[in-house]
């Protein structure tokens, strides 16, 4: 959708979706849109960010790891949980990493946490929304805690608690019905995990472990598997337990294998 003209009132402009309709009509195909299948969230409390995100990676309708980790390092103060295709939320953190370290290196400060968004949402932005990655970036620099969320085409909120992803929904209405300011370090991890075990257990995409990351000023810490909602009730590692001559043998067939040799040959003969 466009803005009018330079002269014209202002307004918008729908000249791009008439377009897009006589392109469709064309043959044109519209570019289709990819679920993502995770449940990440954040939020800020009394001493700085809290992130948290589920284990879950999928391939379709196939679990394809159980247990991944889905918060990204950015920098000593600065993490990145990221949501939708996996490739892409490794690449674009990995890379957005690098550069900033390069910025602490020719600085000699450390990172703040608006560049760490500039830089991401610039990269997005430049590809359409042909990168998925949807982010939650929080983190704390000298201008004290900060939280964002980052959308594939490149936008960005501000917001004292945010969730993205498939089971986005079910954690917002975690944090909508519990979040209050000046929060606890505890009373901040309970519901950051109750919001992703939410995800975990109303969303498919969603599932295995809770990861959270605590972050505060001149410390983080990365509390992998904190929690474990979904833990096996039975232990494979001991194998059956049934008493020998438990199940009758009803009846025992030998052929010997010459035969068996003969029979193929004869098949092969007729072919």
């Amino acid at each position: 959708m466009g803005t009018a003209a330079r002269g014209e009132k202002g307004g918008f402009s729908f000249d791009l979706c008439r377009r897009n309709d006589m392109l469709c009509k064309k043959g044109m195909k519209l570019p289709g849109f990819l679920k993502t299948g995770t449940t990440i969230v954040g939020l800020v409390y009394e001493d700085g960010v809290i992130l948290g995100a589920d284990t879950r990676a999928t391939e379709g309708p196939i679990v394809a790891d159980k247990n991944c980790e889905k918060i990204h390092y950015m920098a000593p103060n600065i993490y990145c949980c990221g949501a939708g295709t996996a490739a892409d939320t490794e690449a674009v953190t990995d890379m957005i990493s690098s550069q900033l370290q390069l910025h602490r290196y020719a600085t000699g400060r450390e990172s703040r946490v608006v560049t760490a968004l500039t830089l991401l949402k610039t990269h997005l932005f430049g590809y359409q929304g042909h990168v998925s990655a949807a982010l939650v970036l929080g983190g704390v620099d000298v201008t004290g805690p900060h939280l964002h969320t980052i959308y594939p085409h490149g936008s960005t909120d501000t917001l004292p608690f945010a969730t993205m992803g498939s089971g986005s929904l079910a954690a917002m209405a975690v944090f909508e019905s519990q979040y209050k300011e000046g929060l606890k370090r505890d009373e901040g991890i309970k519901l950051v995990c109750d919001a992703i075990c939410s995800g975990i257990f109303n969303d498919l995409g969603s599932g295995s472990n809770v990861d959270v990351c605590v972050i505060t000023k001149g410390k983080t810490e990365y509390l992998r598997n904190h929690q474990l909602p979904n833990p096996r009730t039975y232990i494979s590692s001991r194998g059956y337990a049934f008493a020998k001559g438990h199940t009758e043998v009803l009846s025992t067939k030998i052929t010997p294998l010459k035969k068996l040799v003969a029979v193929a040959e004869g098949d092969a003969m007729e072919e």
